[in-house]
């Protein structure tokens, strides 16, 4: 009695702070806090496979697996910040506690990418990348604990604020939170792909990653204060107890009981979990046994996930091998996420209003289960799509040496032409100041014997390697081999260089970079230039002039000034070598795979949601929402162990992989959701409250007590649209 008394003034203050049009003022803190973490959340998100590709300079599937490992330890931290926030803290205290840490994190993830700190040679990559690891491994561990950690909290602390009176305000409440989190992944994903493409620096200028990172870092502080403001109007529910501890308790005295009772002479009983019954009481067994049917459900689930989540690996990844351009714009490959929300705000309210009921109309019963279903098996076709893509984007790569090959280009500096033959290749006659149309390939040997005219050579060449040998105008000079790219350039960029064939040093920059001064008869370093036009300065000690060049995604030039060449208008003849070619499959053919993948979201992961609620439990919805982020954790593990133990040679075979498991599980999944029969959890509950007060009046009367694993209680099927009431037995 006297704990009933010490509660009730704390009930009294729920909804009682100051109102604003019929609204807690407390909310409006915990929304702009909602908002600013999501903004943090997703823009960091956006831009991290990149960092770990660019910056720390991982392979791809390097920076896949640790994309989703972390993404997978996001779904994995909200188990424990329930049990927190439940069984000791509070959601308060969870959410102060952990946003601290959340934006420390942040902070870190900031710091980490700033490449000065370790650049003493001022080159523009870091010198101890170790520094620069192992902080940012730092931070992403505590942003992980803290976004796991207060996602099962922030939600459940704003329905908190409203009292029992308040319904219609906390249901809208839940739609503009939910609307705060698809407002800030918008925003962020199309905010911090631009912040990154910018150059930044103390003594180089590179990509600023540290921008990309300190604004959602920013934003982070900014909720954390935020939601300390509005403190003194908050009502703050004290820890009841976890839940989700009970369960696993009893589960795990049911198996223990069960197993101790294994022998033949004990008589079987209709469900494992009623050997909880020595300890536990009938509801909570029977609900315990509600959750274990839907968490059964939930097996196949993963597989989405694993596909869904590589949006933003994987399909990154891609974007970058494509074009961009989009007339008036230019997408960076990580805006290319930015669908995904702009798709869900589209799609939810047609499938709600439109596709739903006329499906309905026309007299289909489209179950949530089979909802879930179609959704898997859209997510499956996104991945056909993607792998359509690759092949597309394969078609324009050119063929590279692999580890026991090399590549050999020939580049006549001569006025004249010479008659060439590489190893055992045909004779062929090379224009003057022209290259060979292809790269010759040699495999096994470490060198070939080149002959241009009269005059022979043996030259070594580099297994795994493309090299271009310069070939001088008087052959019995030096023949220069130089090292080309034997890969896409990075992040859509053009790998740009200038050949020397005048007989003084020229000096030639950009807009974008200074090349130098090149040598009589040399090559410079190659210079990666953004897309769009160019202007280069070509000076000598004499004269100078400028020549323009328009550049698309992803391509490798060489420029080769012939002796030949005069300063004049343009600047005369300039020989173009085209090495790789630039990207020309758009990027706007990843749009169809975005669609798919979305609307299989809004028809998986919304209807699953829904269903997982309505099934649950009313003391267990957060034990199935424990369930169900813990689908969206393994999902991102398999992706790990795929990316890791595959090592398919093709990037598409891995997405028709992919889609194909996923389509072998939506079968399984629907043989499942076949013979799942709907439950109406209150109707259940109702049934053992009332054996239970039953159980109490007989007791009263001195009856005999029936033991519960030989009741007959039932489970009633909730009815669909059009079916009938069914019962069977539990």
């Amino acid at each position: 009695m006297a704990d009933k008394e010490k509660k009730e003034p704390k009930e009294e203050k729920r909804g009682k702070g100051p109102v604003v049009c019929g609204y807690p003022l407390s909310i409006f803190f915990i929304v702009v806090n909602e908002f600013c973490e999501r903004f943090s959340y997703y823009g960091m998100r956006a831009v991290l496979v990149l960092y770990f590709k660019y910056f720390l300079n991982w392979d791809d599937d390097f920076a896949t697996s640790i994309y989703h490992v972390f993404v997978a330890l996001c779904y994995l931290t909200p188990i424990l910040g329930a049990i927190v926030a439940d069984s000791w803290l509070g959601k308060f205290k969870t959410i102060i506690y952990l946003s601290i840490v959340y934006a420390l994190g942040q902070i870190a993830m900031a710091i980490s990418a700033i490449h000065d700190i370790t650049d003493q040679d001022r080159n523009g990559t870091p010198d101890n990348m170790t520094f620069h690891v192992v902080l940012s491994m730092v931070g992403l561990f505590l942003i992980a604990l803290g976004t796991g950690g207060i996602k099962p909290c922030v939600a459940a602390f704003g329905g908190d604020q409203f009292s029992n009176h308040q319904e219609n305000q906390r249901r809208t409440f839940f739609s503009v939170f939910y609307l705060c989190i698809n407002g800030g992944s918008l925003l962020s994903t199309i905010i911090t792909p631009i912040l990154r493409a910018q150059q930044c620096g103390i003594h180089t200028k590179m990509e600023c990653y540290p921008l990309a990172f300190g604004v959602p870092a920013a934003l982070m502080v900014v909720a954390l204060v935020v939601f300390i403001v509005g403190s003194p109007m908050y009502y703050k529910a004290e820890p009841q107890g976890n839940i989700m501890l009970d369960v696993c308790k009893c589960i795990g005295f049911a198996i223990k009981n069960r197993y101790r009772h294994r022998s033949k002479q004990y008589p079987k009983r209709e469900h494992w979990m009623d050997w909880a019954e020595e300890k536990y009481g009938k509801l909570l067994i029977a609900q315990i046994k509600m959750v274990l049917k839907v968490l059964f459900l939930y097996l196949p689930l993963p597989m989405f996930w694993t596909l869904f989540d590589q949006k933003g690996s994987r399909w990154t990844l891609q974007a970058t091998t494509l074009n961009g351009d989009f007339g008036g714009f230019i997408v960076q490959p990580d805006q290319m996420q930015t669908f995904n929300p702009i798709l869900i705000l589209t799609l939810v309210p047609i499938m709600d209003n439109v596709i739903y009921p006329l499906i309905k109309k026309c007299g289909f019963d489209f179950s949530p289960l089979k909802r879930m279903t179609v959704g898997m098996f859209l997510a499956a076709m996104a991945f056909v799509c993607a792998a359509v893509v690759q092949l597309e984007v394969d078609k324009t790569l050119p063929t590279f040496p692999s580890a026991s090959e090399s590549q050999l280009k020939l580049l006549n500096m001569g006025p004249s032409a010479v008659t060439v033959q590489c190893g055992a290749e045909p004779p062929m006659e090379l224009p003057a100041n022209q290259a060979s149309p292809d790269y010759y390939t040699f495999a096994g040997s470490d060198s070939v014997s080149v002959s241009l005219g009269n005059t022979t050579r043996t030259i070594t060449l580099t297994k795994g390697h493309r090299q271009t040998l310069l070939v001088p105008k008087t052959l019995t000079s030096a023949w220069e081999l130089t090292e080309d790219l034997t890969s896409k350039p990075q992040k859509g960029a053009n790998g740009i260089r200038f050949v020397n064939g005048l007989s003084v040093p020229i000096n030639i920059s950009s807009t974008q970079a200074e090349f130098g001064i090149i040598e009589p008869f040399l090559v410079s370093n190659y210079t990666l230039l953004k897309n769009g036009k160019q202007i280069f300065t070509i000076r000598s000690a004499s004269a100078s002039c400028d020549v323009e060049k328009d550049f698309g995604f992803g391509s490798s030039y060489t420029y080769f000034i012939p002796s030949t060449f005069t300063f004049t208008e343009n600047c005369g003849n300039i020989t173009t070598i085209e090495h790789i070619k630039p990207n020309t499959v758009h990027m706007a053919l990843q749009i169809p795979q975005y669609f798919f993948i979305t609307a299989g979201e809004v028809m998986f992961s919304v209807t699953g949601l829904e269903f997982s609620y309505s099934q649950a439990p009313s003391n267990m919805k957060a034990v199935l929402q424990a369930g169900w982020l813990l689908t969206v954790a393994i999902g991102n593990f398999i992706v790990l162990i795929v990316a890791e133990l595959a090592k398919l040679p093709k990037q598409w075979t891995e997405y028709v992989l992919f889609a194909s498991l996923l389509v072998a599980v939506c079968f399984i999944f629907s043989i499942m959701a076949y013979f799942y029969t709907y439950m109406d959890p209150a109707e259940i509950e109702a049934q053992f409250t009332n054996d239970l007060k039953q159980d109490d009046d007989d007791d009263n009367d001195d009856r005999p007590r029936k033991h519960s694993h030989n009741s007959e209680i039932k489970m009633v099927k909730k009815p669909s649209d059009h079916d009938v009431t069914s019962q069977t037995k539990m």
